[in-house]
C-alpha cells in the first residue's frame, strides 16, 4: 500500500513513454515542464492487486480451481457486471436526457442552491456509484449554472446508494451479521444502514457548505 502511495504521489518513478504530443506539438505542464506519458495509477493498482493475488495463491498454497467456485467470488464478479453495467446504463441516459434535465432543474437549483445535495444523493442511489453520480450530474450541474463552491461544499452528497439496502457490500454485512442486528426491515427502507447513512451525509455537507464559505468559495 505504501509503495502504491509513493508510486501515486512521485508519477516520475513510474514508467513512462516520452513527452506527451499531441497534433504534432510537446505538451507541457502548468509549469511549463515536459508532460510526460506516465503510466496511470489504475494500471499501477490493478498490477499490484494481481500480483497480490498471484502471491497468495503461491505462498498460501490455495488450490486455484476452488476459487471460481466459492459463493464470495462469485458474489464479486456479479457485483463487478451489475456495477459496471448500471454505470453505462447511467451515463447512457444522463447523455440523451441532459437537455431536459437542465430546462427542468436549472431554475430550482438556481433558486435553492441546497437542492443540488438532494438531487446528486439520489442519482448516486440510480446509479450505485459516487464516480458515475459525480462524473453524471456535476457537469449538468455546471451547466446550469450551479456555482463551483456549492459542487465542492456538497462533494459528499455523492454518496446516497445506502438508501435502498441494493448494493453487494450491504447484502454480505446483512449475510455475515450472526447476530441479526444487521437487518432489513418491513418497508425495505428502513434498514440498519439508513440512519447512519443519512447522519454522515448531512453532517458532511452543512460542514463543507461552513468550510466552503469560510474559505471564500461561496
Amino acid at each position: 500500500i505504501a509503495l502504491v502511495a509513493l508510486l501515486g504521489v512521485f508519477d516520475f518513478l513510474r514508467p513512462n513513454w516520452g513527452q506527451v504530443v499531441k497534433n504534432g506539438i510537446p505538451q507541457v505542464d502548468a509549469l511549463g515542464n515536459p508532460k510526460m506519458d506516465v503510466l496511470s495509477m489504475v494500471s499501477v493498482i490493478q498490477m499490484f492487486m494481481l500480483l497480490a493475488g498471484s502471491l497468495i495463491i503461491i505462498f498460501t498454497k490455495t488450490d486455484a480451481k476452488k476459487i471460481g467456485s466459492n459463493e464470495i467470488f462469485k458474489s464479486g464478479m456479479i457485483a463487478l457486471v451489475a456495477v459496471f453495467g448500471i454505470s453505462w446504463m447511467a451515463d447512457t441516459m444522463f447523455a440523451v436526457h441532459t437537455p431536459m434535465m437542465k430546462a427542468a432543474l436549472g431554475d430550482i437549483v438556481k433558486e435553492h442552491p441546497w437542492t443540488y445535495a438532494v438531487m446528486l444523493l439520489l442519482i448516486s442511489k440510480f446509479v450505485n456509484s459516487q464516480a458515475a453520480a459525480i462524473s453524471a450530474f456535476v457537469p449538468l450541474a455546471l451547466g446550469i449554472g450551479v456555482e463551483p463552491g456549492v459542487i465542492v461544499a456538497f462533494a459528499a452528497a455523492c454518496y446516497g446508494y445506502y438508501i435502498l439496502p441494493t448494493y453487494p457490500s450491504d447484502l454480505a454485512t446483512i449475510q455475515f451479521d450472526r447476530s441479526g442486528t444487521t437487518h432489513i426491515g418491513k418497508f425495505v427502507i428502513n434498514h440498519s444502514f439508513i440512519l447512519p447513512g443519512l447522519i454522515g451525509v448531512i453532517t458532511s455537507c452543512i460542514a463543507g457548505y461552513f468550510i466552503a464559505m469560510a474559505a471564500g468559495y461561496l
